[in-house]
């Protein structure tokens, strides 16, 4: 197996993480937690999206302002089909809109596609 190198990531044919920060509506986060737990994470696997891990921080201001995750992707091109399907589900639109009957949750999502250095301790492909 030969290495993987950044300009195949960034061309969407190796596998790939996404960095995704949810900056949320100040009162909200307990709210967007339970969403991901109980309906988003199910819905994840259902669309072939693979979360490797949820987290909140520990230090004020982000402790109660911010939601983190991280998604491993097979390539750029099915992150983005598993996306669309995921966004495109009645029952995710269904779970969203309950979720913000009491308004937002989320003010902003910051996503950053990751492909990993050569020395990191990730199972390589």
């Amino acid at each position: 197996m030969g290495r993987t190198t950044e300009g195949d990531a960034m061309a969407g044919s190796a596998k790939v993480y996404e960095l995704r920060i949810y900056r949320v509506v100040p009162g909200k986060l307990e709210s967007l937690v339970a969403r991901f737990r109980d309906h988003t994470d199910q819905l994840f696997a259902k669309h072939g999206i693979k979360p490797l891990g949820y987290w909140t921080a520990l230090d004020e201001p982000a402790k109660s302002s911010t939601f983190i995750y991280i998604l491993e992707h097979p390539t750029r091109e099915a992150a983005a089909a598993n996306w669309k399907a995921f966004q495109d589900d009645p029952e995710w639109k269904r779970v969203k809109a309950k979720s913000e009957e009491n308004g937002k949750l989320v003010e902003k999502i910051d996503s950053t596609f990751l492909t990993p250095t050569d020395f990191s301790r990730l199972p390589r492909v």
